[in-house]
């Protein structure tokens, strides 16, 4: 059982003051169980997005926020496979004061706003293949149901209270902040102004009367909990800056608004005069999907992983979990954090003009290809930089010529005129290296090809887990390359079907190329699915035979049977990705916003 200490007066600088207006008391709130496992953990797994404002439409760093989620969610069912394991929501955030001013300024009711910045996320989210099993808008009665429900056991547990809070407040960022969080800058019209230190956008100073969380009394149970689980926040820098902010003070959190001020929202139960602080309202989000308050939500909550941007960690790593802790419930199981994407090594800007539209890249580069660009040069640790050349070499590099052409070259007629899955010789390729004979025609970078690929999979497995997408890509390149050089090194296209000498090594030789083809296939599901179910149906590899459980790679290197050994191959699907034309670049220059 956890004891909140009594609630000290907040320090009355100008930063942040607070005024009680209720008793501050010792308070109690019921087992909070940071360390528990529920064996349900283990057969389910909850992957979210954050859900993105509607204020303006989606760009890039939305989309590679969804695609994480999506490749962790189907990598997830790929390896424990079901309908029910596994579940991942996006959706769209959509109350609050940015929404209202933009709707204001816009000439439209905030309603109309949503809608239909609303319908342009699941638009590009459909178009990109985002494979989400709810798509949540704030604006839903059940999660107004969900938040209201929270907030009730919120003040049932006594961590509620009201009192007039008088600081700085960021419309564009919806948060308070402290003195030493804010700077002077000149405005645009050379005036001197007030703006956030970390964000830049202007901030102004805020009194009025509010309801407020007791979040300072969370600072010692947030510490434990994250320094119990190191890889609870992952990147591991991540996870250090938590705990650095959690050495500095921690005070209360303003939790409402005043209605007159910020009416587009969600009432606060019982007082009409206050709407509830727009962060809260869409923390909540991630139990309303669920089914919270209903009891259903129970087997899925220990099992949650957010995926986030860095530039709302502190919302999702010490806010929301202390809400968590607060309404006795456990903090999330894994908060995986990304930074973001600049154009050319500047931020993206509007007034810069260099914001990209990711529905002109999708076009651009296909789905799959920009899809592969996004996860495959994104790395979570630091901003990643975007421009077209870029795109057009990796994907010309990896996916066309590399992958492409291994699979081109061993399903091609002149080369697989049977149109089959060749036999393999264990006498060409013996299990064990270093055996001579005549029909010995293996070579040792041949075997390190074999190692290389068997124990690729958990490879994969392993940077999936560690919130590295980026990691596992490079790891299947680089097993492509190698086995176009072992295709490369015994050339194939020199060996004859009709030399009975030549014929066993020239089927080994494809045999394995088309084993290390259907690994690659198998692992770039999650990331390039239609390409991947394109390259997996002309091996002939059917949807039953596409789990990682059924990922037996090479079995006759092994001694074991291989169920593809002689089955045609599928027919016939064109280039597996054809070669981007250069030139064209320009289109996706001119079409940016």
């Amino acid at each position: 059982m956890w004891r909140i200490p009594a609630l000290r007066l907040l320090g009355c600088t100008r930063s942040s003051r607070v005024f009680l207006f209720q008793d501050a008391g010792p308070r109690h709130y019921g087992s909070c169980p940071l360390g528990a496992r529920d064996e349900v953990r283990d057969r389910r797994a909850y992957f979210t997005t954050p859900i993105f404002y509607v204020n303006a439409a989606p760009h890039i760093g939305h989309l590679y926020s969804a695609l994480l989620a999506d490749a962790l969610c189907r990598h997830r069912s790929l390896r424990v496979p079901g309908a029910v394991t596994t579940r991942f929501s996006t959706g769209t955030d959509e109350h609050g004061l940015k929404i209202q001013q933009a709707a204001a300024i816009a000439g439209v009711a905030p309603a109309e706003l949503c809608d239909r910045v609303s319908a342009q996320f699941q638009r590009l989210f459909r178009e990109a293949g985002i494979a989400c099993t709810d798509f949540i808008r704030t604006t839903e009665v059940r999660h107004r149901r969900a938040v209201q429900h929270f907030w009730e056991v919120l003040r049932a547990r006594g961590l509620l209270y009201k009192g007039l809070y008088e600081g700085w407040y960021c419309a564009s960022d919806e948060c308070f902040l402290p003195e030493a969080k804010v700077t002077k800058q000149q405005g645009p019209s050379g005036d001197a102004c007030h703006v956030s230190l970390e964000s830049g956008h202007p901030v102004a100073w805020t009194k009025e009367e509010n309801y407020i969380f007791r979040l300072s009394q969370f600072r010692e149970p947030l510490q434990q909990w994250l320094r119990d689980d190191p890889q609870v926040i992952t990147p591991e820098p991540f996870h250090h800056a938590v705990l650095q902010w959690l050495e500095e003070e921690l005070p209360d959190l303003s939790v409402s608004r005043r209605s007159s001020h910020l009416h587009w929202g969600i009432p606060v139960p019982g007082d009409d005069s206050q709407t509830i602080y727009v962060w809260l309202d869409a923390l909540v989000n991630y139990l309303t999907v669920i089914g919270y308050p209903d009891a259903e939500f129970k087997s899925w909550w220990p099992t949650t992983s957010h995926i986030i941007g860095k530039d709302i960690l502190k919302f999702h790593a010490i806010y929301w979990p202390a809400l968590l802790l607060g309404a006795g419930m456990s903090p999330p199981h894994r908060i995986y954090v990304h930074s973001h994407w600049t154009v050319c090594g500047q931020k993206m800007s509007k007034s810069l003009g260099n914001v990209v539209d990711p529905k002109t890249c999708l076009d651009r580069y296909t789905v799959d290809g920009f899809r592969y660009f996004l996860l495959r040069q994104g790395v979570p640790n630091w901003d990643c930089d975007y421009y077209d050349e870029k795109v057009v070499k990796l994907l010309d590099s990896e996916l066309a010529d590399a992958l492409g052409g291994l699979l081109n070259r061993c399903t091609a007629k002149r080369l697989n005129p049977s149109g089959t899955y060749p036999a393999f010789c264990a006498a060409c390729f013996p299990n064990k290296p270093g055996l001579v004979g005549s029909s010995v025609r293996v070579q040792a970078e041949d075997y390190a090809l074999v190692r290389a690929v068997a124990s690729l999979p958990k490879q994969v497995a392993d940077h999936y887990d560690n919130f590295q997408i980026y990691k596992a890509l490079e790891a299947v390149s680089s097993c492509v390359r190698q086995t176009n050089g072992f295709v490369q090194r015994h050339a194939p296209w020199k060996l004859n079907w009709e030399n009975p000498v030549e014929a066993p090594w020239l089927g080994t030789v494809l045999h394995v190329a088309l084993e290390c083809l259907r690994v690659f296939g198998t692992l770039l599901q999650p990331v390039t699915p239609t390409l991947a179910d394109k390259l997996l149906s002309q091996l002939g590899v059917s949807a039953t035979e596409r789990g990682l459980g059924e990922l037996n790679f090479l079995p006759r290197f092994y001694g074991h049977p291989c169920p593809f050994e002689g089955r045609r191959l599928g027919p016939e699907t064109g280039l597996l990705f054809p070669r981007l034309d250069q030139s064209r670049t320009w289109l996706v220059k001119a079409h940016r916003t």
